[in-house]
């Protein structure tokens, strides 16, 4: 592996004292990076897939709706409307943490 790792390095040495990376699109601007490392690998593509179609997997959707519910159960007034909301939360809780067991 390291006889391919050296020749690799030695062609990219010769191609940059060509100037063959010169002129390149987006010459001087900041690498666009996707942080994929707390996604497992087998799952990366996927997410990348759902992503690209502008839609979240299941967890992140649960997790949408508990980010959602907090403010909510703070801001209201009444107790019957503060229990169901609190009902809605336990229960996108638990939809969440059996989702995130899932992937495990």
């Amino acid at each position: 592996m390291e006889l391919l790792a050296l020749l690799a390095e030695s062609k990219i040495r010769a191609a940059m004292a060509h100037g063959e990376f010169d002129n390149l699109p987006g010459h001087g601007k900041p690498l666009q990076l996707e942080d994929c490392s707390r996604v497992p690998a087998e799952l990366r593509m996927g997410y990348k897939l759902l992503r690209n179609a502008n839609c979240l997997p299941p967890e992140l959707e649960a997790r949408k709706e508990l980010a959602r519910l907090g403010p909510l159960i703070a801001a209201t007034g009444d107790p019957e409307e503060r229990a169901r909301l609190s009902r809605m939360r336990a229960d996108a809780e638990l939809r969440y943490q059996l989702l995130v067991e899932h992937r495990r």
